[in-house]
């Protein structure tokens, strides 16, 4: 087994130390960043979220696979700098205003960045302006989550700023949660739904076309 094919199997089985190792000898054995990122780390990442999709893995387990692969993201990024390689895309991510709960918005953030986005994480409890703000510093999507029925409705009020703002052109949104519907994403005029981390990393390659 090479190196690369070490590093993928470590990530889907959340090795942390041993991904964290590997990267690291593949480093020094001359492989560069970019594929040690895609056919090690990203490979991984997607076969952990096939296990999910399959019902063979769980959500603890895809937990550990994505911070195994955020640790040698660590390792990484300096190497995928000097080598140029460019995030797809900067993707804001935060639970609405009134919402506290952050597991769901972290496990897509980890997902994400594993499959080379740069994420903005706003946090709990992000106000309407905060998700502007980010449009207006570069964030071509705006991931939102809610985990209460009664914090949904904030999703709203973060679509109606940016509309005001008169930047909604430019943004795509994606929304998610365990309330949450593909129904009530229409209804806000969001532009996607996303039911889980893996289907969230689909929506938004496919919105923004990655």
């Amino acid at each position: 087994m090479s190196l690369i094919e070490e590093i993928r199997e470590a990530v889907i089985e959340g090795q942390a130390n041993v991904v964290v190792e590997k990267v690291k000898q593949a480093l020094e054995a001359g492989e560069s960043a970019d594929t040690i990122l895609n056919q090690g780390l990203i490979s991984g990442m997607k076969r952990i979220g096939e296990l999910f999709e399959e019902g063979i893995a769980f959500v603890p387990e895809m937990l550990i696979a994505a911070r195994a692969m955020d640790k040698a993201l660590v390792v990484l990024k300096p190497y995928l700098t000097a080598e140029g390689v460019q995030p797809i895309a900067k993707v804001a991510i935060g639970t609405v205003k009134g919402d506290l709960h952050d597991i769901g918005k972290k496990l897509v953030s980890m997902m994400l960045e594993g499959f080379g986005f740069e994420i903005m994480d706003l946090g709990i409890d992000v106000p309407p302006e905060k998700f502007v703000d980010a449009i207006r510093n570069g964030a071509q999507v705006i991931a939102l989550s809610a985990l209460l029925t009664t914090t949904m409705p904030a999703m709203k009020s973060v679509i109606d700023a940016i509309q005001q703002a008169g930047l909604r052109d430019q943004i795509r949104i994606v929304i998610g949660g365990a309330p949450v519907t593909q129904e009530y994403a229409d209804k806000i005029g969001a532009d996607g739904y996303a039911a889980d981390a893996t289907s969230a990393v689909r929506k938004v390659r496919e919105l923004i076309g990655a």
